[in-house]
């Protein structure tokens, strides 16, 4: 956990309404914020969340981040933003692009600017492992999203504000993601369907990502960017252990085929990057490539050599968890302990 000290500060918190903005917004107030500005699109859930939450700490913004003059209304007088909205569903960036890049590389610009404008300390952006070497639109979209920050950084070095980027892989029960579909399936007697059994994905409880956003706030220099290290399993182990954790060891699995644009490995970290990064524990660190456009002196004086890494971060050569150890895993969700204690 960050040991960074939030009270009195005021947080907002793009793509509030979704459960990285949730869950986040939970540990602020809990943690003794003065205020939590929750921007997104979406009128509905911010009316859910209003009820639910019933905080007066709690200030919504309904916009869009396309939109900049909503994006400054929102993060004026915060001290710190979360940007974590987006479009994140691989098959619909796949069909609609165009609509990726507005959201997720635009609008991104749209909040950086806007949080230079009014003085905000630090912005974290919320970016994902498909970012690295990238298949698919969605993952297309957030590299240039990550790019977009960083030249941030490195176009002004005298900025008050402290951009930087965390990268998360599958985070466990944020909404669309698979452990919600296995227990539906469960719970309605229908096979549970996995794309591919050797398809393999890092697992991160949305606390765990709360803790690197905290971090980030806490220790980011410009154009850092965050991995938090994390176990993986196959998918099928996945489906196993949440089906063995409801009394069925032996679920009926059925292989639907890999979906548009989905990889067989999550990338956390690319080979190059992790040539630069540093080792901090819990998390690597790559910091800004800060070189200017002045490549000659490279030419004359070559560039300082490091150790090379064997390889990339991906959820195929990180700690492989079988079924049991995801169990453990899984048993520390909220979620899953509340379905355990009353049943399917």
């Amino acid at each position: 956990m960050s040991n960074l000290d939030l009270n009195q500060s005021t947080v907002a918190i793009t793509g509030g309404t979704g459960s990285f903005g949730s869950t986040m917004a939970r540990h602020l107030l809990a943690n003794g914020v003065d205020r939590v500005n929750i921007f997104s699109r979406d009128e509905a859930k911010q009316d859910m969340m209003r009820r639910d939450f019933n905080d007066e700490r709690l200030k919504f913004y309904v916009g869009d981040v396309r939109d900049a003059d909503s994006v400054t209304d929102a993060l004026r007088n915060c001290d710190y933003v979360f940007h974590a909205a987006a479009l994140k569903q691989v098959p619909s960036c796949e069909f609609f692009p165009q609509q990726a890049v507005k959201t997720n590389v635009v609008g991104s610009h749209n909040v950086i600017e806007a949080a230079s404008r009014v003085g905000v300390k630090s912005v974290v952006c919320l970016s994902t492992d498909k970012a690295v070497y990238p298949v698919n639109a969605m993952g297309m979209s957030k590299a240039l999203m990550e790019k977009t920050a960083q030249a941030f950084a490195r176009n002004n070095p005298q900025s008050e504000t402290t951009v930087s980027v965390t990268r998360y892989g599958n985070v466990m029960y944020s909404r669309g993601s698979v452990i919600p579909l296995f227990v539906n399936q469960l719970r309605a007697g229908k096979p549970l369907t996995i794309t591919d059994p050797d398809m393999t994905r890092f697992l991160m409880s949305l606390d765990e990502s709360v803790d690197l956003v905290l971090h980030a706030f806490e220790n980011a220099e410009a154009g850092d960017l965050f991995v938090r290290k994390a176990p993986a399993s196959t998918v099928e182990v996945l489906a196993r252990a949440v089906a063995s954790l409801f009394g069925n060891d032996d679920p009926h699995i059925e292989v639907i085929g890999v979906r548009h644009g989905e990889k067989q490995h999550e990338t956390l970290l690319s080979f190059e990057e992790m040539v630069r990064s540093s080792d901090e524990g819990d998390y690597f660190r790559v910091p800004l490539d800060a070189r200017s456009l002045q490549y000659e002196k490279y030419f004359d004086e070559g560039m300082e050599t490091r150790q090379r890494p064997q390889e990339a971060y991906d959820s195929s050569n990180t700690e492989q968890l079988d079924v049991e150890g995801t169990k453990a895993l899984l048993m520390k969700l909220p979620e899953i302990q509340k379905l355990m204690e009353t049943g399917l």
